[in-house]
């Protein structure tokens, strides 16, 4: 029996995501997993993006930018994993927040992600991963990621 069914690999884009896809796709392989990816992008401050400031069109397109780089990546690499389209998420918000909703929403069993070295409180894991870690019910592989 496979110990994992369903595998997300939670990316960032903004550093080398290569060690994290590794170990997500080894993992799912040896278990015959379905494997996911998620991507999310955290919103522009809100309180710059509204009604009466200047530069609200600058704010709402740059926002756009943004998604449209994460589509594009998460395109190349869900096409390079040959994984179908509706496993790609791509989402907007709070990344622990989201990662838990696409993990309970999808029956993930296992949900890889990398972590950097910190400081002070957060020196075991990142924020985002340790509060992915403490929210969720399945496995959690925090990937240690080189500075």
């Amino acid at each position: 029996m496979a110990l994992y069914q369903r595998v997300l690999i939670a990316l960032d884009f903004h550093s080398d995501n290569a060690e994290i896809i590794e170990k997500g796709k080894t993992v799912a392989a040896e278990n015959g997993a379905d494997l996911y990816l998620i991507h999310v992008d955290e919103p522009i401050a809100v309180a710059y993006a509204t009604d009466g400031f200047a530069f609200n069109d600058q704010i709402v397109s740059l926002q756009g930018s943004i998604r449209k780089e994460a589509q594009q990546r998460m395109g190349k690499v869900g096409g390079q994993l040959g994984v179908p389209v509706e496993r790609r998420l791509i989402r907007e918000g709070s990344p622990a927040r989201e990662i838990h909703s696409a993990a309970t929403e999808n029956e993930i069993d296992l949900i890889v992600m990398g972590t950097h070295g910190q400081k002070g409180l957060q020196l075991l894991l990142g924020s985002t991963a340790n509060s992915v870690l403490h929210g969720v019910s399945c496995d959690v592989l925090a990937v240690r990621l080189k500075d």
